[in-house]
């Protein structure tokens, strides 16, 4: 049962689900079942975070918000709902790409090589 009522929200559940089928890959159902969850339960991930748990070039989706805590050097592209203004900065003064879901499904439909954070 879907507990959020945001209609973007519900819009991306429904792409999320569609691409899953289509291309018969389960990192989308996953992701489209924790943002069916309610928005207090999303993932908040600190840059410094990501920092530790990813490699250079990789691709990163966060189920829920990006903060800006901590330090990032490595240049990534990092998908979410949500970057706070101080994140998107220094993503981009570290040459990441921080981009929505939407779009990191269009460059990589079949899900591969995308590393989950939460």
């Amino acid at each position: 049962m879907i507990k959020n009522k945001n209609p973007s929200i519900l819009n991306l559940i429904e792409e999320l689900k569609k691409k899953s089928r289509e291309n018969e890959t389960k990192i989308w159902r996953d992701i489209a079942k924790r943002l069916e969850k309610p928005q207090k339960s999303y993932a908040e991930v600190n840059l410094s975070k990501i920092e530790r748990h990813a490699e250079n070039g990789e691709q990163i989706i966060v189920p829920g918000k990006v903060l800006g805590a901590g330090k990032i050097n490595k240049e990534l592209t990092i998908a979410a709902i949500k970057f706070s203004q101080t994140a998107k900065e220094k993503l981009e003064r570290a040459g990441a790409k921080p981009i929505t879901i939407t779009e990191l499904m269009e460059q990589n439909p079949s899900g591969t090589e995308i590393k989950i954070i939460k």
